[in-house]
């Protein structure tokens, strides 16, 4: 009954690591009801639900599992993912951004971080230069779920990290993935004929 004491067991339960980002077909889908479990059980449990939530992510999606903890305990869950920015493993760097998506597809808001973007800027900042693709990317699709709601937030930001790679300095490598990743955030709203996301693409391209 105490998911400090079932939290081990499932963790024994898992299997090996994903050794790769893309390509991994279905197969992961074996850890849905493990998915569930963390949801409906870990919850009374921080630190052994995010612990859970740690170690699925490196072999299935924990985007949704590790929701109910950021809209229970938004600041511990805060905290915590700003440590795993700095993760060795691209699964658990890549959740940080696409498991605080306000508006990620197939699953509820997240009203606190819709309403209040700024709590989550931060450690979008940490990952914008992450060296995978993988994980820049979902910062753009971050960007662009704030976007709906905030445009004027995610533009202004935007602006500042074009003016970040400005220097003659900032390695070639950093300011194509920056300028692709800017881009990418505001294309929806380009393809509408927003002045100020065309005029970002421009400056992006």
């Amino acid at each position: 009954q105490s998911f400090s004491e079932a939290c081990p067991l499932l963790l024994a339960s898992f299997g090996p690591e994903l050794s790769r980002t893309e390509g991994n077909g279905l197969a992961p889908f074996f850890y849905l009801p493990h998915s569930h479990v963390i949801m409906e059980r870990g919850l009374a449990d921080f630190e052994n639900g995010m612990r859970a939530n740690y170690e699925l992510t490196k072999r299935f999606s924990a985007e949704f599992s590790i929701r109910p903890f950021l809209t229970k305990y938004p600041d511990q869950s805060l905290k915590l993912l700003k440590s795993w920015t700095k993760d060795p493993n691209a699964h658990v760097r890549r959740l940080v951004s696409e498991g605080t998506r306000p508006r990620l597809p197939w699953a509820g808001r997240l009203r606190e971080f819709q309403q209040n973007p700024q709590r989550m800027l931060p450690l979008l900042d940490l990952l914008k230069d992450d060296p995978e693709l993988y994980v820049r990317r979902s910062v753009a699709n971050h960007l662009a779920d704030i976007l709906k709601d905030h445009p004027d937030v995610v533009y202004e930001t935007c602006e500042q990290w074009l003016k970040e790679i400005a220097k003659k300095s900032t390695p070639a490598e950093i300011v194509k993935s920056r300028k692709w990743m800017i881009r990418h955030a505001v294309r929806l709203p380009a393809k509408k004929g927003v002045d100020r996301a065309l005029e970002l693409r421009v400056k992006a391209s």
